[in-house]
């Protein structure tokens, strides 16, 4: 089991900190695997700073894809492609 950390926006942190939203959607430049944590740590893209707030979230499930060109630069997604995380 592995503990892979990554920066979250306030908006989506927030939404899994209040158990609307189980799952990420995160480029798939790293391996998570079932039974992994995903700590995620709240990152403000305005000041550029980590606001102090985290989250420790088990890894459930994991499926990759290729498509979701509004959110990456093209090069990473024919690079990467993508997953998405369950979360527990």
């Amino acid at each position: 089991m592995a503990t892979i950390e990554k920066k979250c926006w306030p908006e989506y942190f927030q939404k899994i900190f209040d158990g609307d939203k189980n799952f990420e959607i995160r480029l798939n430049d790293f391996e998570a695997k079932h039974g992994d944590i995903l700590l995620l740590r709240e990152w403000d893209p305005k000041t550029k700073e980590y606001t102090g707030r985290e989250l420790k979230k088990e890894v459930t499930y994991v499926a990759r894809i290729k498509h979701m060109e509004n959110f990456f630069k093209k090069e990473e997604i024919e690079k990467y492609g993508f997953q998405v995380i369950g979360l527990k």
